[in-house]
Parts: structure tokens; sequence; C-alpha cells
């Protein structure tokens, strides 16, 4: 009879185990519960985000219209990458600026504009899409006239403001066709009065 007394006992502190064991994990199930929707959603901010690129974008079209060159260079990140057209990638500040001071010449006119902003969700990054217009107007000779699109990849930074990583642009025009090599053959001279001299003959 105690035996079985022992057995009673041992298997309703089996059960209490259980029980607590089980209580245990619904309370921490609910735990976990409460405190994901306690998390806020993060706000979406992509319409001010675009309101802020496209302001930056019209600025920097406008520092690179007025040749400033420092201006220009300094909408660009630290790691950021300008790849133009026939030309090597340009990977740092230094090479950037050589290629935009080539680019704004005292006889060069370009000008830009978005037609696309696209902002991700998580705010932090985006890219546009535009057309821009270039004119050189060299002395004595014809002015040139170029046209093309572009993207531009902008990072949001630390402080909140908007810097562009990469950016590639490239003409619309065609290639110009090279003028036909003159032909090697050489075209027979023939000399007025030789017909003469062999009937003389």
């Amino acid at each position: 009879m105690a035996i079985r007394r022992k057995e009673i006992r041992s298997t309703r502190s089996l059960v209490q185990a259980a029980s607590q064991a089980a209580i245990g994990c619904v309370c921490l199930a609910l735990l976990l519960v409460a405190s994901g929707c306690g998390q806020a959603t993060p706000k979406d901010t992509r319409a001010a985000d675009e309101t802020a690129i496209r302001s930056r974008d019209a600025e920097w079209a406008n520092a690179a219209a007025s040749k400033d060159v420092d201006a220009t260079v300094s909408y660009y990140t630290d790691d950021a990458s300008l790849l133009p057209p026939n030309a090597a990638i340009a990977s740092d500040k230094q090479s950037i600026r050589a290629a935009w001071s080539s680019m704004l010449g005292p006889d060069t006119s370009l000008t830009w504009q978005a037609t696309k902003v696209d902002v991700a969700r998580s705010g932090d990054l985006a890219y546009i899409v535009g057309v821009y217009q270039m004119t050189t107007n060299a002395p004595g000779s014809k002015p040139l006239a170029d046209r093309g699109k572009f993207v531009e990849v902008w990072k949001k930074q630390a402080d909140g403001s908007w810097k562009t990583a990469v950016d590639i642009f490239n003409s619309d025009l065609p290639v110009p066709t090279p003028k036909a090599a003159p032909s090697a053959e050489k075209k027979r001279v023939h000399h007025p009065h030789s017909k003469k001299r062999r009937h003389a003959n």
C-alpha cells in the first residue's frame, strides 16, 4: 500500500512539473507576441525622400551649369563611381574631379533633368533616370550638340542628406560613320598628247 502511495505522489509530481513547463512556454510565447506587436512599423518616407532627392539633383545641375567643379563633385559619396562614356571608370574623388573639370570647360554648356525618381521602401537608397543636353562652342569650329540619358544611384547619409553613389550617362546620338578610305587603285593618267604621239610613230 505504501508503494502505491509513493507511485501516486510521483505521478502527481510529474504532472505538476509538466503543467508548470507548459505554462512557462505559453507565457514566453505570449511575451514574444506582445513584444513583436509593440514594435512600430517603420514610417513610409518615400514621398518626402523623393522630393528631397529631386531638389538635390536640381541643385546639382545648377552647380554644373555654373561650372563650379568643387560644388559639383560635393554631391558624390566618398566611395562613389562615375562611369562616363568612352572613358575608364572614375572610382575616387580625384578622378571624378578630373572628369568633371574636362566636361565643364569654358566653351561647354551642360544641363540635365530627372524624369523618374524611385525610392526604396527602406528609405536608404534611390535611383534617378533622366536626360541631359550638352553643347560645346569651341572657337573656330561648329557648335557640337549632344543629348543623352543618365542613371544616378543615390544613398542616404548618416546625417539624413542624400548623395550620389553611382553615376552613369551616355549619348543618344549614333556613332559617327567613318569616312570611306580612298581607293588603293590609282587611276591611270593619260597625257593629252599621248595618242597623237602613238599615231605619229
